[in-house]
């Protein structure tokens, strides 16, 4: 089920660093009129974001190019250091499974399709 909760890891740390990347789309919460695409194109330009990444492109790059959070350029799309209760459960969910230095899958909010970096 996708809104199933993920059991916490017993060794998971309490606290982590990290950086994402969010593609808003029509609709989703907080995105300002001016974004247009389609839930699936959002989808699909995460998809390409995180293509880039694999590809050797750096994350401030990548963030530059593809991040609509307010703010994001400016802080490489560092959200911090975050605890599980300081970001929705599927951003935690995937957040908290890295390494450090493991990027994530696109990850689906209520916000848009995030890909997280762990960096601490």
């Amino acid at each position: 089920m996708a809104d199933a909760k993920r059991q916490r890891h017993p060794d998971e740390p309490a606290k982590i660093t990290a950086k994402h990347i969010l593609v808003k789309y029509a609709g989703a919460k907080k995105a300002p009129e001016s974004v247009t695409r389609t839930r699936e194109e959002g989808c699909l330009r995460a998809q390409e974001a995180r293509s880039k990444l694999e590809q050797g492109a750096s994350f401030a790059d990548v963030v530059s190019e593809y991040s609509e959070e307010p703010g994001a350029k400016s802080r490489e799309g560092s959200v911090g250091t975050i605890q599980r209760s300081d970001v929705v459960p599927q951003f935690a969910d995937a957040a908290f499974e890295l390494k450090p230095g493991e990027v994530s899958h696109v990850v689906e909010t209520d916000y848009g399709f995030h890909v997280i970096m762990r960096t601490e």
